[in-house]
């Protein structure tokens, strides 16, 4: 039987911890606004954490802390990795590119020092087979070492070639490092890495996530795809070390997917990035020595490129790549043609693709009708409509899962990278993306969008607008979610 003395005690303890959670919450609030983040995130935030506290403010300790402006690496490191990468770098005095190729090559510069680098050789790879089997032959041939980066490294059959490769380089003396990314990887059992280890290849998860602690870590993932040899030959782009990307897994036919392949001095932007991200993860900084600053073999696809590296990610001060492909997009004059696997462009990308269009730019949209996500998916058609009212011309690929992340604008630049056309990639992935100053590049790159075309359904506007009710409706809820997605 209760008495007075047990009534009061457990009112107090109730009153006690509805404040302290009431106070919590409140708190959270105050951190959303002032930290004066774009007004309508900030109000779905507030919204969230007043509407469905509970819920809400599990959301906010898994998606929705900001760690924009943390260093990434000390200022004493950094200024020992620009001495490194020297070579090959030229004056933006002495950039010989049209002058809206400048002011892309100058923003780049502004917004992460990104040095123009020109003499390079570019191979471009639209399929896993003939990339890997590249990366193979590279990975054979190195002499000092080899860095790896990837946000997925699968235990299945392309994955065990990689890695058997890497180990017969560790068991001859040359340096392997390999950073995976902890939530992109997860599927991979530890026993795999831990056999690189104990063979002694250095391989760390970035932003390792253990439930509890780290669990706040989720949310900002490397996305990165970026290998370096002997600092001779770089690789970035879209494709991962997975089967999928070779055989298009058990949903696909074909995976369509764009990788380059980078010698000449522009390899030590790659390496500087490389030592970055280590040098993040608290491991040592890495010295090796950058390329030397000469012109590669002229065979192959493209050679004497000019070119910078641009990554983004959640510590920028700026969102780097947003801003590169909204200057990119309005100031093209001819063409827009992108390829990305999600659509979820920011308001200020996707009003900017509008305006181009609208100004008579031929802004091309190329999209997969069937997606490794269906949430994807529908979040990405969710902005179609909007699209097609400006004249943008969308196509969706219908040959299997087109997986490109690419922008080509008018005839002399384009980008390449790990970067998708979404909120996720834009604000909370660590990125990186190549940027080619090249009409040979552009024209080799437009030959390819053409032939996907080929493979593609053109949307119709009129038969567009005619989709069932439940496809728009289910299409819509899951926009509300882009930010996260």
């Amino acid at each position: 039987m209760w008495t007075l003395v047990d009534y009061i005690n457990t009112t107090w303890l109730w009153w006690t911890v509805t404040i302290a959670y009431a106070a919590i919450v409140l708190g959270v609030i105050a951190i959303v606004v002032s930290e004066n983040r774009n007004p309508v995130k900030s109000l779905a935030w507030v919204t969230v954490l007043l509407v469905l506290p509970a819920v809400g403010l599990i959301l906010y300790i898994f998606f929705g802390r900001n760690i924009q402006n943390k260093r990434i690496i000390s200022r004493r490191n950094r200024r020992k990795l620009k001495r490194l990468e020297q070579n090959g770098r030229i004056d933006s005095s002495k950039v010989r590119q049209s002058p809206v190729n400048l002011r892309h090559i100058k923003l780049a510069h502004s917004l992460q020092g990104s040095p123009y680098y020109e003499g390079n050789k570019i191979d471009i790879f639209d399929n896993g087979h003939d990339k890997f089997e590249a990366l193979l032959s590279d990975i054979s041939r190195a002499e000092k070492y080899i860095n790896i980066e990837y946000y997925i490294i699968a235990a299945d059959k392309i994955g065990n070639r990689i890695t058997e490769a890497l180990l017969d380089k560790a068991r001859s003396g040359v340096k392997v490092r390999v950073i995976y990314d902890s939530v992109g990887s997860f599927k991979t059992p530890g026993r795999f890495f831990k056999k690189l280890r104990k063979e002694g290849i250095e391989a760390f998860p970035f932003f390792e996530v253990v439930f509890p602690p780290f669990g706040t870590r989720v949310n900002w993932r490397n996305h990165r795809k970026i290998v370096v040899i002997d600092g001779k030959v770089g690789y970035i782009g879209g494709m991962n070390i997975a089967d999928r990307y070779v055989d298009g897994g058990r949903s696909f036919d074909v995976w369509r997917d764009l990788h380059l392949r980078v010698t000449g001095p522009g390899v030590a932007a790659l390496q500087q990035s490389f030592a970055i991200d280590w040098n993040y993860m608290g491991q040592p900084l890495i010295e090796d020595e950058a390329p030397a600053a000469t012109l590669p073999e002229a065979s192959g696809n493209h050679t004497g490129v000019g070119l910078q590296l641009l990554t983004g990610g959640p510590v920028n001060q700026w969102m780097n790549l947003t801003l590169m492909f909204h200057q990119a997009i309005s100031t093209a004059k001819t063409r827009v043609w992108l390829q990305t696997p999600y659509f979820l462009p920011t308001e200020g990308l996707l009003h900017a693709l509008q305006i181009a269009s609208l100004s008579k730019v031929d802004v091309r949209i190329m999209l997969p009708r069937r997606s490794d996500s269906d949430m994807l998916r529908w979040a990405s058609f969710s902005y179609i409509q909007e699209c097609l009212r400006a004249g943008i011309k969308v196509y969706l690929y219908d040959k299997g899962m087109l997986h490109s992340k690419a922008i080509i604008v008018d005839d002399d630049f384009a980008t390449v990278g790990s970067t998708n056309f979404d909120f996720r990639s834009f604000e909370h992935n660590f990125e990186a993306n190549l940027l080619v100053y090249s009409k040979e590049f552009n024209a080799s790159l437009r030959a390819r969008f053409i032939a996907d075309q080929r493979d593609c359904i053109r949307v119709n506007p009129s038969v567009w607008r005619q989709r069932p009710y439940l496809e728009k409706g289910l299409e819509s809820v899951m926009r509300l979610f882009a930010p996260i997605l």
